[in-house]
Protein backbone atom coordinates (compact mmCIF):
# COMPACT_ATOMS: atom_id res chain seq x y z
CA UNK A 1 0.00 0.00 0.00
CA UNK A 2 1.64 2.99 -0.87
CA UNK A 3 1.31 6.58 1.16
CA UNK A 4 1.42 10.02 -0.22
CA UNK A 5 4.10 12.32 1.26
CA UNK A 6 2.31 15.02 3.42
CA UNK A 7 3.54 18.21 1.05
CA UNK A 8 1.47 22.09 1.62
CA UNK A 9 -1.99 21.36 0.68
CA UNK A 10 -1.99 17.76 0.62
CA UNK A 11 -2.35 14.86 2.87
CA UNK A 12 -3.83 11.98 3.73
CA UNK A 13 -8.07 11.47 4.04
CA UNK A 14 -9.19 9.79 7.23
CA UNK A 15 -10.69 7.14 5.29
CA UNK A 16 -8.05 6.26 3.33
CA UNK A 17 -5.66 6.00 5.53
CA UNK A 18 -7.66 4.17 8.59
CA UNK A 19 -6.53 0.70 6.67
CA UNK A 20 -3.09 1.60 7.15
CA UNK A 21 -3.02 2.73 10.31
CA UNK A 22 -4.71 -0.76 11.80
CA UNK A 23 -1.90 -3.05 9.39
CA UNK A 24 0.73 -0.92 11.54
CA UNK A 25 -1.05 -1.15 14.74
CA UNK A 26 -1.09 -4.83 14.68
CA UNK A 27 2.25 -5.31 13.07
CA UNK A 28 3.65 -8.42 15.54
CA UNK A 29 6.19 -6.81 17.71
CA UNK A 30 7.50 -9.48 20.25
CA UNK A 31 6.34 -8.58 23.87
CA UNK A 32 8.59 -6.73 26.27
CA UNK A 33 8.87 -8.25 29.91
CA UNK A 34 6.05 -5.22 31.08
CA UNK A 35 3.75 -6.84 28.03
CA UNK A 36 3.76 -9.95 29.64
CA UNK A 37 2.95 -9.02 33.19
CA UNK A 38 -0.94 -7.65 31.97
CA UNK A 39 -3.16 -10.46 30.95
CA UNK A 40 -3.91 -11.85 27.37
CA UNK A 41 -7.15 -10.60 27.67
CA UNK A 42 -6.65 -7.18 28.85
CA UNK A 43 -4.15 -6.47 26.08
CA UNK A 44 -6.40 -7.49 23.36
CA UNK A 45 -9.30 -5.81 24.52
CA UNK A 46 -7.05 -2.56 25.00
CA UNK A 47 -5.93 -3.18 21.29
CA UNK A 48 -9.29 -3.46 20.36
CA UNK A 49 -10.10 -0.15 21.88
CA UNK A 50 -7.11 1.58 20.46
CA UNK A 51 -7.69 0.36 16.77
CA UNK A 52 -11.76 1.89 17.11
CA UNK A 53 -10.61 4.94 18.55
CA UNK A 54 -7.40 5.61 15.95
CA UNK A 55 -9.67 4.33 13.32
CA UNK A 56 -12.53 6.80 14.16
CA UNK A 57 -10.24 9.79 14.45
CA UNK A 58 -7.70 8.93 11.96
CA UNK A 59 -5.10 9.26 14.83
CA UNK A 60 -1.62 9.02 12.57
CA UNK A 61 0.32 7.81 16.02
CA UNK A 62 0.34 6.90 19.44
CA UNK A 63 1.68 5.26 22.90
CA UNK A 64 0.12 3.92 25.81
CA UNK A 65 1.37 2.69 29.00
CA UNK A 66 -0.37 1.15 32.24
CA UNK A 67 0.46 0.77 35.44
CA UNK A 68 -0.74 -1.58 38.43
CA UNK A 69 0.24 -2.86 41.34
CA UNK A 70 2.57 0.86 41.78
CA UNK A 71 4.76 -0.43 38.90
CA UNK A 72 4.69 -0.08 34.73
CA UNK A 73 3.35 -3.31 33.37
CA UNK A 74 2.35 -2.37 30.20
CA UNK A 75 3.04 -0.02 27.27
CA UNK A 76 3.17 -0.08 23.70
CA UNK A 77 3.15 2.00 20.60
CA UNK A 78 0.45 2.10 17.88
CA UNK A 79 0.58 3.47 14.40
CA UNK A 80 2.97 6.26 12.59
CA UNK A 81 5.03 8.78 14.81
CA UNK A 82 6.00 9.79 11.45
CA UNK A 83 3.84 9.88 7.88
CA UNK A 84 6.42 11.19 6.01
CA UNK A 85 9.59 8.69 7.01
CA UNK A 86 7.40 5.90 7.89
CA UNK A 87 8.42 6.09 11.66
CA UNK A 88 6.72 3.68 13.59
CA UNK A 89 4.93 4.47 17.15
CA UNK A 90 7.00 2.75 19.90
CA UNK A 91 6.10 3.43 23.99
CA UNK A 92 8.92 5.50 24.13
CA UNK A 93 8.10 7.38 21.06
CA UNK A 94 8.14 11.39 22.37
CA UNK A 95 4.85 13.45 22.32
CA UNK A 96 4.20 17.02 23.05
CA UNK A 97 2.82 16.40 26.96
CA UNK A 98 0.69 19.65 26.49
CA UNK A 99 -1.66 20.33 29.85
CA UNK A 100 -0.39 17.49 31.43
CA UNK A 101 2.80 19.12 32.05
CA UNK A 102 1.02 21.06 34.71
CA UNK A 103 1.12 17.56 37.40
CA UNK A 104 4.76 17.48 36.78
CA UNK A 105 5.11 21.44 37.27
CA UNK A 106 3.16 20.84 40.50
CA UNK A 107 5.23 18.14 41.78
CA UNK A 108 8.30 20.08 41.65
CA UNK A 109 6.80 23.20 43.07
CA UNK A 110 5.53 21.16 46.42
CA UNK A 111 8.94 19.82 46.73
CA UNK A 112 10.67 23.36 47.00
CA UNK A 113 7.62 23.83 49.72
CA UNK A 114 8.70 21.13 51.29
CA UNK A 115 12.11 21.46 51.74
CA UNK A 116 11.07 25.49 52.73
CA UNK A 117 12.20 27.47 50.25
CA UNK A 118 8.89 28.05 49.11
CA UNK A 119 5.74 29.46 50.67
CA UNK A 120 2.87 28.96 49.07
CA UNK A 121 1.00 32.05 50.27
CA UNK A 122 3.38 34.14 49.89
CA UNK A 123 2.75 36.93 47.48
CA UNK A 124 4.05 35.52 43.85
CA UNK A 125 6.32 38.99 44.34
CA UNK A 126 8.04 37.85 46.39
CA UNK A 127 10.28 35.85 44.35
CA UNK A 128 8.48 36.98 40.78
CA UNK A 129 9.50 40.86 41.35
CA UNK A 130 9.23 41.32 37.50
CA UNK A 131 5.96 40.51 37.74
CA UNK A 132 3.88 44.38 38.58
CA UNK A 133 1.81 44.35 41.42
CA UNK A 134 -1.92 43.97 41.25
CA UNK A 135 -5.38 45.11 43.20
CA UNK A 136 -5.13 41.61 44.86
CA UNK A 137 -2.11 39.70 45.96
CA UNK A 138 -1.56 36.45 44.23
CA UNK A 139 -0.13 33.44 46.04
CA UNK A 140 1.74 30.24 44.51
CA UNK A 141 -1.17 28.10 46.09
CA UNK A 142 -4.04 30.02 44.01
CA UNK A 143 -1.77 30.17 41.01
CA UNK A 144 -1.34 25.85 41.43
CA UNK A 145 -5.16 25.67 41.18
CA UNK A 146 -6.25 28.34 38.73
CA UNK A 147 -7.78 30.63 41.67
CA UNK A 148 -4.87 33.35 41.08
CA UNK A 149 -7.66 35.64 38.40
CA UNK A 150 -4.21 35.44 35.48
CA UNK A 151 -6.51 35.44 31.88
CA UNK A 152 -5.85 31.71 29.66
CA UNK A 153 -5.60 32.24 26.41
CA UNK A 154 -7.55 34.82 24.31
CA UNK A 155 -10.79 33.89 21.81
CA UNK A 156 -9.58 36.42 19.30
CA UNK A 157 -5.74 35.69 19.68
CA UNK A 158 -5.53 39.51 20.85
CA UNK A 159 -2.38 39.36 22.97
CA UNK A 160 -1.39 35.81 22.36
CA UNK A 161 1.53 33.72 20.39
CA UNK A 162 0.15 33.35 17.25
CA UNK A 163 -0.84 29.54 16.60
CA UNK A 164 1.92 29.26 13.65
CA UNK A 165 4.97 30.89 15.28
CA UNK A 166 8.55 30.06 16.17
CA UNK A 167 8.80 33.33 18.21
CA UNK A 168 11.54 32.18 21.02
CA UNK A 169 11.18 33.29 24.60
CA UNK A 170 14.55 33.17 26.16
CA UNK A 171 13.52 33.63 29.64
CA UNK A 172 10.26 33.23 32.05
CA UNK A 173 10.79 36.51 32.58
CA UNK A 174 10.26 37.52 28.90
CA UNK A 175 7.31 35.22 28.92
CA UNK A 176 5.69 37.15 31.32
CA UNK A 177 5.50 40.17 29.00
CA UNK A 178 2.54 38.38 27.03
CA UNK A 179 0.18 38.51 30.50
CA UNK A 180 1.64 40.80 33.04
CA UNK A 181 0.11 43.90 32.19
CA UNK A 182 -3.44 42.48 31.53
CA UNK A 183 -6.07 43.39 33.96
CA UNK A 184 -7.22 40.59 36.60
CA UNK A 185 -10.10 38.35 35.72
CA UNK A 186 -11.53 37.77 38.90
CA UNK A 187 -10.51 38.50 42.57
CA UNK A 188 -7.71 35.73 43.02
CA UNK A 189 -9.45 33.22 45.42
CA UNK A 190 -13.02 34.14 44.39
CA UNK A 191 -13.18 31.85 40.58
CA UNK A 192 -11.44 29.11 38.95
CA UNK A 193 -10.27 30.55 35.33
CA UNK A 194 -7.76 27.53 34.09
CA UNK A 195 -4.63 29.74 32.90
CA UNK A 196 -1.76 27.99 31.79
CA UNK A 197 -0.21 31.35 31.57
CA UNK A 198 -0.98 31.17 35.47
CA UNK A 199 1.90 28.43 35.41
CA UNK A 200 4.26 30.85 33.15
CA UNK A 201 3.96 32.86 36.12
CA UNK A 202 4.70 29.82 38.64
CA UNK A 203 7.88 29.33 36.70
CA UNK A 204 9.35 32.66 37.45
CA UNK A 205 8.45 32.11 41.13
CA UNK A 206 10.26 28.88 40.86
CA UNK A 207 13.52 30.09 39.66
CA UNK A 208 12.93 32.87 42.44
CA UNK A 209 12.83 30.51 45.38
CA UNK A 210 15.27 27.88 43.68
CA UNK A 211 17.73 30.29 42.54
CA UNK A 212 18.14 27.79 39.59
CA UNK A 213 16.72 27.22 36.05
CA UNK A 214 13.39 25.35 36.12
CA UNK A 215 14.25 23.19 33.36
CA UNK A 216 17.52 21.99 35.48
CA UNK A 217 15.76 21.94 38.70
CA UNK A 218 13.11 19.57 36.58
CA UNK A 219 15.87 17.08 35.43
CA UNK A 220 17.75 16.52 38.42
CA UNK A 221 15.09 16.55 40.96
CA UNK A 222 11.92 14.77 39.13
CA UNK A 223 12.75 13.33 36.05
CA UNK A 224 16.16 11.37 36.96
CA UNK A 225 14.80 10.09 40.05
CA UNK A 226 11.59 9.14 38.97
CA UNK A 227 13.39 7.11 35.95
CA UNK A 228 12.33 9.68 33.14
CA UNK A 229 15.23 9.29 31.01
CA UNK A 230 13.56 10.92 28.04
CA UNK A 231 11.32 13.65 29.47
CA UNK A 232 12.67 17.17 28.75
CA UNK A 233 11.67 20.60 27.75
CA UNK A 234 9.94 20.70 24.29
CA UNK A 235 12.65 22.67 22.26
CA UNK A 236 11.47 23.69 18.74
CA UNK A 237 14.83 24.20 17.31
CA UNK A 238 16.27 20.91 18.87
CA UNK A 239 17.04 18.04 17.15
CA UNK A 240 15.54 15.40 19.50
CA UNK A 241 15.25 11.91 18.47
CA UNK A 242 12.40 9.63 18.76
CA UNK A 243 10.43 12.96 19.10
CA UNK A 244 7.05 12.63 16.93
CA UNK A 245 5.51 14.63 14.27
CA UNK A 246 2.65 16.56 14.85
CA UNK A 247 -0.61 16.40 13.29
CA UNK A 248 -3.98 18.26 12.27
CA UNK A 249 -7.30 16.89 10.51
CA UNK A 250 -8.66 19.51 8.43
CA UNK A 251 -11.67 20.09 6.28
CA UNK A 252 -12.69 16.52 5.06
CA UNK A 253 -11.44 14.39 6.90
CA UNK A 254 -7.53 14.90 5.63
CA UNK A 255 -4.31 14.89 8.15
CA UNK A 256 -1.90 17.30 7.49
CA UNK A 257 0.84 18.67 9.80
CA UNK A 258 0.09 20.66 12.22
CA UNK A 259 0.74 24.57 12.96
CA UNK A 260 4.74 25.49 14.29
CA UNK A 261 4.74 25.75 17.85
CA UNK A 262 7.47 27.02 20.51
CA UNK A 263 6.15 26.77 23.06
CA UNK A 264 8.80 28.39 25.26
CA UNK A 265 6.43 31.15 26.69
CA UNK A 266 4.81 28.44 28.74
CA UNK A 267 6.84 25.50 29.97
CA UNK A 268 5.56 25.07 33.37
CA UNK A 269 2.15 25.02 32.03
CA UNK A 270 2.85 23.35 28.29
CA UNK A 271 6.48 22.64 27.40
CA UNK A 272 7.57 19.23 27.81
CA UNK A 273 7.84 16.12 25.70
CA UNK A 274 7.67 12.87 27.35
CA UNK A 275 6.48 9.15 26.20
CA UNK A 276 4.46 6.72 27.43
CA UNK A 277 6.98 5.16 29.45
CA UNK A 278 8.40 7.86 30.91
CA UNK A 279 5.03 9.30 32.01
CA UNK A 280 4.42 5.77 33.65
CA UNK A 281 7.67 6.25 35.61
CA UNK A 282 6.67 9.51 36.59
CA UNK A 283 3.09 7.75 38.03
CA UNK A 284 5.00 4.69 39.51
CA UNK A 285 7.07 7.66 41.59
CA UNK A 286 4.07 9.21 42.31
CA UNK A 287 2.40 6.35 43.70
CA UNK A 288 5.09 5.32 45.64
CA UNK A 289 5.98 8.70 47.18
CA UNK A 290 9.27 8.97 45.61
CA UNK A 291 9.07 12.58 44.83
CA UNK A 292 7.00 13.70 47.54
CA UNK A 293 6.61 13.09 51.18
CA UNK A 294 2.68 11.01 51.44
CA UNK A 295 1.03 14.31 53.43
CA UNK A 296 2.22 16.46 50.70
CA UNK A 297 1.13 14.56 48.13
CA UNK A 298 -2.65 14.08 49.54
CA UNK A 299 -2.42 18.29 50.01
CA UNK A 300 -1.44 18.30 45.73
CA UNK A 301 -4.79 15.80 45.55
CA UNK A 302 -6.76 17.90 47.87
CA UNK A 303 -9.76 19.81 45.82
CA UNK A 304 -9.36 23.74 46.57
CA UNK A 305 -12.54 25.78 47.33
CA UNK A 306 -13.34 29.21 46.22
CA UNK A 307 -14.03 31.69 48.99
CA UNK A 308 -17.39 30.98 48.88
CA UNK A 309 -17.14 27.42 49.80
CA UNK A 310 -17.17 26.10 46.59
CA UNK A 311 -14.73 23.11 45.54
CA UNK A 312 -12.97 23.47 42.44
CA UNK A 313 -12.59 19.77 41.65
CA UNK A 314 -9.03 20.63 40.91
CA UNK A 315 -6.06 20.71 43.47
CA UNK A 316 -2.40 22.04 43.17
CA UNK A 317 -1.89 21.03 39.46
CA UNK A 318 -4.23 17.95 39.27
CA UNK A 319 -8.02 17.26 38.33
CA UNK A 320 -10.26 15.45 40.42
CA UNK A 321 -12.70 12.87 39.33
CA UNK A 322 -14.81 9.87 40.48
CA UNK A 323 -15.16 7.57 37.95
CA UNK A 324 -15.89 3.61 38.49
CA UNK A 325 -16.39 4.31 41.74
CA UNK A 326 -12.88 5.28 42.42
CA UNK A 327 -11.16 8.63 43.24
CA UNK A 328 -8.98 9.39 40.62
CA UNK A 329 -6.30 12.06 39.81
CA UNK A 330 -5.97 12.96 36.23
CA UNK A 331 -4.91 15.88 33.98
CA UNK A 332 -5.69 16.13 29.99
CA UNK A 333 -3.37 18.15 27.60
CA UNK A 334 -3.64 19.50 23.70
CA UNK A 335 -2.17 22.04 21.82
CA UNK A 336 -0.71 22.33 18.00
CA UNK A 337 -0.18 18.27 16.73
CA UNK A 338 -0.86 16.53 20.52
CA UNK A 339 -3.54 15.44 22.30
CA UNK A 340 -2.88 13.69 25.43
CA UNK A 341 -4.22 12.29 29.09
CA UNK A 342 -2.81 10.63 32.44
CA UNK A 343 -4.48 9.50 35.34
CA UNK A 344 -3.32 7.69 38.53
CA UNK A 345 -5.84 5.39 41.03
CA UNK A 346 -3.81 5.70 44.42
CA UNK A 347 -5.88 3.35 45.85
CA UNK A 348 -5.71 0.45 43.54
CA UNK A 349 -2.59 2.10 42.79
CA UNK A 350 -2.70 1.98 39.03
CA UNK A 351 -2.58 4.52 36.64
CA UNK A 352 -2.80 5.50 32.78
CA UNK A 353 -0.86 7.35 30.22
CA UNK A 354 -2.20 8.35 26.82
CA UNK A 355 0.15 10.16 24.37
CA UNK A 356 -1.19 11.26 20.34
CA UNK A 357 0.03 13.39 17.60
CA UNK A 358 -2.94 14.65 16.68
CA UNK A 359 -4.78 17.40 17.78
CA UNK A 360 -8.63 18.10 19.13
CA UNK A 361 -9.59 14.71 19.66
CA UNK A 362 -10.82 13.41 23.29
CA UNK A 363 -7.66 10.94 23.78
CA UNK A 364 -9.33 10.80 27.68
CA UNK A 365 -11.90 8.61 26.66
CA UNK A 366 -9.47 5.89 25.40
CA UNK A 367 -7.44 6.69 28.70
CA UNK A 368 -10.12 5.91 30.84
CA UNK A 369 -11.57 2.85 28.70
CA UNK A 370 -8.00 1.34 28.92
CA UNK A 371 -7.46 2.31 32.69
CA UNK A 372 -11.20 0.27 32.91
CA UNK A 373 -9.83 -2.83 31.06
CA UNK A 374 -6.64 -2.52 33.27
CA UNK A 375 -8.27 -2.45 36.61
CA UNK A 376 -11.25 -5.10 35.79
CA UNK A 377 -14.05 -2.57 36.04
CA UNK A 378 -17.31 -3.20 35.32
CA UNK A 379 -18.30 -1.14 31.67
CA UNK A 380 -20.73 1.67 32.79
CA UNK A 381 -21.88 2.52 29.41
CA UNK A 382 -25.43 2.06 28.19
Amino acid sequence: MRIRRLQPGRGFSGKSAAFFFLLVLFCGSPLTAQQEQLSQEKRLAIEKAVASFMSANSVPGLSAAVVLDGKPRWSQGFGMADLENYSPATSSTLFRLGSISKPISATAVLQLWERGKLDLDAPAQKYCPEFPQKEWPITTRELLGHLGGIRHYSPDGKGDVPEDSARHFSSMQVALQLFANDPLVAKPGTKFNYSTYGYTLIGCVFEGAASEKFTDYLRKNVFEPAGMDQTREDDFFAVVPHRSRWYHQGNGGIVRNAGVLDSSYKIPGGGIISSADDMAQFESAILADRLLKRSTRDLMWTSLKTSDGKETGYGLGWGIVDKFGLHIFAHTGGQQGTSTAFAVVPSRKAGVAVLCNMDNVDVNQLAMEILRIALGAPDSTP
